[in-house]
């Protein structure tokens, strides 16, 4: 389950700070930026190459090829309504492979089509 949390001060080797003190491990941090790409706060990460420029890579390319535990789903060719979703769902396989852990959810649609039949 995805919980939102207030936005935090920091990211560490093993999660997320909050200004009071307050700390979370995290395996992921699921950024949703919307269509207009703010990657400024992700500097420090070091993702973009001599010219400016992100190389992607994985299945739908969303997964950055320096940092393959980070994607920017909706960036690149993923950017579009339909493109950012079938592009969440592969990130999230990726992730969860990345991870080492075993997908828990059905593809909506399989679930869909087994239900009819």
């Amino acid at each position: 389950m995805l919980d939102r949390l207030p936005m935090f001060d920091e990211i560490t080797e093993t999660g997320v700070k909050w200004a009071d003190g307050r700390e979370q491990a995290v395996d992921v941090i699921l950024w949703a930026t919307g269509f207009r790409s703010a990657l400024d706060h992700l500097a420090p990460l070091d993702l973009r190459e001599p010219n400016g420029g992100i190389i992607m890579g994985g299945r739908l390319a969303t997964e950055v090829a320096k940092e393959p535990r980070v994607h920017l789903v909706g960036y690149g060719p993923s950017a579009s309504t339909i493109g950012a979703n079938r592009a969440g769902r592969a990130a999230a396989a990726e992730l969860l492979a990345t991870l080492g852990i075993a997908p828990s959810m059905k593809d909506p649609a399989e679930s869909s089509a087994a239900a009819a039949q």
